[in-house]
């Protein structure tokens, strides 16, 4: 029978783990942190803080989980990091706990893809299926929405929001918010039309897909203002009632964009 918890792993009092947990050598978890079932741990990992991880992610070698945040503004309040289901962590990536002037909890959904060197910040939210490749920097309180993608070796600062469905060229200097299915890169980060191919291997329709050009031209190319945008997206929606629910995503985008939306 293979043995699932290396002789030299220490797993701290208190910590909670599947009787399937996986974990390798050298590899610390703390009595804070409960894991799921059929999660691997990979060797030389530490996990700790108030954390909790579901089942069957896999954490590469020297991850590092759960650590305090990097905001001069932490002393030692208890927050949390709350990680979902099926998620790949690769080597070196390091996510941090939630800090007591946020909502206090770091999130990573389910079946995200978290190449090697990413760096989480405190109170980050990222949705389900995204992808994080190699060097992603994400500084505190960033929200990604499900699918998006950002590119290797760029940066976001605090406070951005990255729509659904976006996908960001490598090395982009993100500094405003980025809205759902718009394909974009840059220094600083400039939109250059929407993630056609994106959206076709995700199921969109045509019809959809013609929606969301239209409404990219709504927002980028008539030079209007986010609030006038938005309401004329609206207007599209009423008349083209086929596909208006997609546009849904830009309007609620818009309602809560908090550093102003990237158009170069």
């Amino acid at each position: 029978m293979t043995k699932l918890i290396d002789s030299t792993a220490i797993i701290h009092d208190g910590a909670k783990l599947h009787p399937s947990v996986k974990v390798g050598a050298y590899s610390i978890i703390h009595s804070n942190v409960t894991i799921g079932e059929g999660t691997v741990v990979g060797e030389h990992c530490v996990i700790d803080g108030l954390t909790t991880i579901g089942k069957n992610n896999v954490f590469y070698r020297f991850c590092s989980i759960g650590g305090n945040p990097q905001d001069k503004k932490y002393s030692g309040e208890q927050t949390s990091l709350e990680i979902g289901d099926c998620n790949t962590i690769r080597e070196f990536v390091t996510i941090n706990t939630g800090t007591a002037q946020d909502v206090g909890t770091t999130r990573l959904g389910d079946d995200n893809w978290i190449m090697a060197y990413v760096h989480i910040a405190h109170d980050c939210q990222i949705g389900s299926h995204t992808i994080l490749a190699n060097s992603v920097q994400l500084a505190g309180h960033i929200h990604i929405d499900d699918w998006a993608i950002v590119g290797g070796s760029s940066a976001a600062h605090q406070y951005i929001h990255i729509g659904a469905h976006s996908m960001t060229g490598g090395m982009s200097a993100i500094r405003q918010d980025i809205p759902p299915y718009i394909l974009g890169a840059g220094q600083p980060y400039r939109p250059a039309g929407i993630n056609s191919e994106g959206l076709k291997r995700r199921g969109f329709t045509p019809e959809q897909i013609h929606a969301i050009k239209d409404a990219y031209k709504i927002i980028y190319m008539r030079k209007l203002s986010t609030a006038d945008a938005a309401e004329e997206i609206v207007r599209y929606q009423q008349d083209h009632p086929d596909t208006a629910s997609v546009l849904d995503p830009f309007v609620s985008f818009f309602e809560t964009a908090s550093r102003g939306v990237s158009r170069g």
